[in-house]
């Protein structure tokens, strides 16, 4: 539709300046539109439909109607088609691979500045007139050749662009993939732990129950009670944790205070000074919860000790439905934002982790510094 905008829209124009006897003062020598001079505007023009799929026959096209309307001396003072023609040449053969074709695009236009003065001769027309005619259809020609090729060279900037863009775009997701592929693999080998040892334990129970089921009954119930209680805290997990397994775009060390605590400690004693607050009522946390607040807060403080400034803020909140992280460290504000960048994976792994348990992970940089809060609901609500 666009060609066919442009094709129609030259024609007009060519018509209307053959009805108004050309630009400027009408020579009295000039041929008055008619019926011939209709049908060659029109094959000048009408090559534009297809100037793109063949900008080469379009343009020789044109310039054959073009060269016609100026021997029988019709009064076409600007070259309309012609130089939409060129346009169109030069934004595409004017960067071809193959000289050939780029060669024959430029003698094509090259020589029909020398035509059309010979049109001019074999009408007949002489004096300065014609030369300063020529000499503007050539400055035109020049021009839409330069628009042509400027017109090339920015759409192959603007793909070169495109192109680059969709290789990073690539290259973050799969770095995101491979970043969930290692983080799955670790939430495997923790439903293999916790898994072993759940069925010890049942092993461990069940053997108790049977060994003091006729002397001690009460106790063997108690060991029976472990085992129900045991067994179904350890399918809940398992489903969870397997569920994030075969899920191809999701993801899901006990997390108790204590081990909090000493998770903090450890990384005092490596250097990284923490102010830290574990806030409300120290409550048994479910496994997959306990696993994701040990995991979160130590993939934190890793980041922290190796993309920030050797200090980092904690707080921990234990609420009633859910356990709340929030984590914050100045960050250099050079280009170690590639900090933030080297934090890419260990992101993803969190966010995966959460995300398993219906909870969110939100991070921020900004100011000089970098800021991280986790909520991860205990019964895993949202999954």
């Amino acid at each position: 539709m666009v060609d066919v905008g442009v094709a129609v829209s030259v024609l007009a124009a060519s018509l209307l300046v053959l009805v108004l006897d050309g630009i400027g003062t009408p020579s009295p020598d000039a041929t008055a539109l008619d019926a011939t001079g209709v049908a060659l505007v029109a094959t000048a023009c009408l090559p534009l439909l297809v100037r793109r799929r063949a900008p080469l026959a379009a343009y020789l096209g044109t310039a054959v109607g073009t060269a016609a309307l100026l021997v029988l001396r019709y009064p076409l003072d600007f070259p309309f088609s012609c130089a939409v023609a060129i346009y169109t040449l030069a934004a595409v053969y004017g960067g071809d691979p193959r000289p050939g074709r780029r060669w024959a695009a430029r003698l094509a236009v090259g020589a029909f500045v020398p035509v059309a003065a010979g049109a001019y001769a074999a009408a007949g027309f002489r004096g300065h007139g014609v030369v300063s005619g020529i000499g503007a259809w050539a400055l035109t020609f020049a021009g839409a050749w330069l628009a042509g090729e400027l017109s090339r060279v920015r759409r192959e900037r603007i793909d070169e662009l495109e192109e680059r863009a969709a290789r990073a775009a690539r290259e973050i997701e799969r770095e995101r993939r491979l970043a969930v592929a290692e983080e799955r693999t670790r939430i495997a080998r923790e439903l293999h732990d916790s898994a072993g040892h759940a069925v010890n334990v049942i092993l461990v129970q069940a053997g108790a129950a049977r060994l003091t089921h006729e002397r001690d009954p009460q106790r063997s119930l108690r060991a029976i009670a472990t085992v129900e209680e045991v067994a179904r805290s350890t399918i809940v997990e398992m489903e969870r944790l397997v569920r994030a397994l075969r899920d191809d775009d999701a993801e899901p060390v006990p997390a108790d205070p204590g081990a909090l605590e000493e998770l903090l400690d450890r990384h005092r004693v490596d250097g990284l000074r923490i102010d830290a607050e574990l806030n409300g009522p120290h409550r048994p946390l479910p496994r997959s919860v306990s696993w994701a607040a040990y995991r979160i807060l130590q993939e934190s403080l890793t980041n922290a000790a190796r993309h920030g400034c050797g200090t980092a803020r904690v707080a921990v909140d234990f609420r009633a439905d859910a356990v709340e992280i929030a984590v914050s460290n100045p960050a250099p504000a050079t280009p170690a934002a590639a900090g933030v960048r080297g934090r890419r994976h260990g992101i993803v792994g969190m966010r995966e982790r959460a995300t398993l348990l219906g909870g969110s992970l939100e991070t921020a940089a900004e100011q000089g510094e970098f800021r991280l809060r986790a909520r991860l609901p205990y019964d895993g609500a949202g999954r």
